[in-house]
C-alpha cells in the first residue's frame, strides 16, 4: 500500500480505538484530539459507518456498535 493510504487507515483504526475507549463523542472532539479538519474526521468516520462499526445516536455523536473486531 501506499504511504497516505497506509496513514489514513491507521488514522481510522485511531479514531475507533479513541470512541470505544471514551464510549460516545462529538465530531469536534475528534477534530481537536487528532488534529485534523471536519471534513476528514467526516470522512473517516463515514468508512467506519459503512462497515458497521460506528452509528450516529444523535446529530454529531459518535458511539462503536457492538460489531465485534479485531484490532492489532
Amino acid at each position: 500500500m501506499n504511504t497516505s493510504t497506509d496513514r489514513m487507515i491507521t488514522r481510522i483504526k485511531s479514531i475507533y480505538l479513541y470512541i470505544k475507549q471514551k464510549g460516545t463523542v462529538t465530531t469536534t472532539e475528534l477534530v481537536d484530539e487528532f488534529g485534523i479538519t471536519q471534513r476528514t474526521v467526516q470522512r473517516d468516520l463515514n468508512v467506519l459507518e459503512y462497515n458497521h462499526l460506528v452509528h450516529s445516536p444523535t446529530r454529531g455523536k459518535w458511539s462503536i456498535t457492538s460489531k465485534k473486531v479485531k484490532a492489532s
